[in-house]
């Protein structure tokens, strides 16, 4: 384990702006406008694929961008003719998404889906219900079929999509076949950045000291990870039979037992984090494990368990599952491990500790350059790109007219306005 003294956390959610600071950032003078809908803020999905790409979107001069939630709705209803682009972020359809999407398309406001999961095809329900480990009985079949299906009919009324990865853009492809279907990766939010820096540098200073024991984490969050884990038990629990250095760190839910009931006492266990305070138990540890089963559900997952540990200079163990590969170059900026070769890759990442830090080294320059909020700018842009050129968006109008008058106006109109209340136009099946 690394010995450097770690930066403190004192965390507060990043995302508390009120509706009227967003809807000002929304209509600043710019040549292009999108907004973002996504349920309600979180520390996931939200972060990485409304909030990060906000963030970017606000410090390019020509482009004005805020997020919204469901709730907000009403709000931001008599807004649209002012957006050059709508973004709806895996939200489940209800009427008021129903309302949302109709108006922006009779607008001509460009509605676009945006996706981290294979979670809007109903045919992979059974495997997504399998791989997350959940019960098989009639609930939960219902309750994922109904998700899955909500979050499906709003695709269908979306143009096109964004997802993060090849991979899940020829899944979203085989669904709605014709769809313009492009991918933004998911990047690290700048507080994210500037915190994992200051982890990194604060081990270099340090000298890369650690205190002789061993530290391989796994950094699992969610409580459906267990058929995951299941991959590299027997050989974490053959590791700590063998090697009294190893310890390790889990953060998250997950309960591990079976063949490692007995190394209790060598298991770090952390309960989930914030996002930032994440970063430096990731910052703590030499190796970052991700077993992942080899599937169309995992092989649709991003890479930012690789990311996220490369940034703090900790070494990653991933399953080669498709954005692993695309991420990591085996043996110079981490490791991809089949399935079958845990017991070996373990065991030769320990007794090849020494290079380590050349390898993390690697990793760090690598990460830093690809996915650094600035260095997506260009990716988001493309991405959002319509066939016409951003500097043919709508601009503010400069009047008072019901369309225009600026934020003040703005803001007065959206007081009177309901979800009923926007004409119905039909694009594609009727909502309900």
């Amino acid at each position: 384990m690394f010995t450097a003294a770690l930066p403190r956390i004192d965390y507060r959610d990043p995302w508390t702006q009120p509706f009227e600071d967003r809807l000002a950032a929304l209509l600043r003078p710019a040549a292009q406008r999108v907004a973002y809908l996504y349920e309600k803020p979180d520390t996931s999905t939200f972060r990485y694929r409304v909030f990060n790409m906000v963030q970017v979107l606000a410090d390019a001069p020509d482009c004005a961008a805020a997020w919204f939630t469901r709730a907000e709705i009403p709000r931001l209803l008599p807004l649209l003719d002012r957006c050059s682009a709508l973004v709806v972020c895996r939200t489940r359809y209800d009427e008021a998404v129903g309302a949302l999407l109709s108006r922006a398309r009779s607008l001509g406001v460009e509605c676009i889906f945006d996706c981290d999961d294979l979670v809007f095809d109903p045919d992979y329900v059974h495997l997504v219900l399998h791989t997350l480990d959940q019960p098989l009985y009639d609930r939960a079949w219902d309750h994922w079929h109904a998700m899955v299906g909500r979050i499906s009919a709003t695709l269908r009324r979306c143009d096109r999509a964004i997802v993060t990865n090849d991979f899940l853009a020829a899944r979203l492809r085989a669904c709605m076949p014709g769809m313009d279907v492009r991918v933004i990766p998911n990047f690290l939010e700048r507080s994210q950045l500037d915190l994992s820096f200051r982890c990194h540098e604060a081990k270099l200073a340090n000298g890369l000291a650690r205190d002789g024991r061993i530290h391989i984490g796994y950094f699992s969050g969610t409580p459906t990870h267990a058929r995951d884990f299941a991959i590299v038990a027997e050989a974490l629990a053959s590791l700590l039979r063998d090697d009294a250095r190893v310890v390790l760190r889990i953060v998250g839910f997950l309960d591990p037992s079976g063949p490692l009931a007995e190394f209790a006492a060598r298991i770090e266990r952390f309960p989930l984090q914030d996002y930032l305070s994440l970063q430096c138990l990731i910052a703590a540890v030499e190796f970052n494990i991700v077993p992942l089963q080899d599937n169309d559900f995992t092989n649709c997952k991003s890479e930012l368990k690789f990311f996220e540990a490369a940034i703090v200079g900790t070494t990653t163990l991933a399953s080669p599952t498709h954005a692993f590969r695309a991420a990591i170059r085996h043996g110079e900026t981490g490791f991809l491990v089949p399935s079958y070769a845990w017991p070996v890759a373990l065991r030769d990442a320990i007794a090849g500790l020494e290079g380590m830090p050349e390898l993390a080294a690697r990793a760090f320059a690598d990460v830093q350059a690809r996915y650094r909020p600035e260095a997506m700018l260009p990716t988001i842009r493309a991405a959002l790109d319509q066939a016409q050129s951003w500097t043919s968006a709508p601009s503010a109008p400069s009047t008072g007219s019901a369309a225009g008058g600026g934020t003040e106006a703005a803001l007065r109109s959206v007081s009177a306005y309901s979800v009923g209340s926007p004409r119905r136009v039909s694009n594609g099946p009727p909502p309900g």
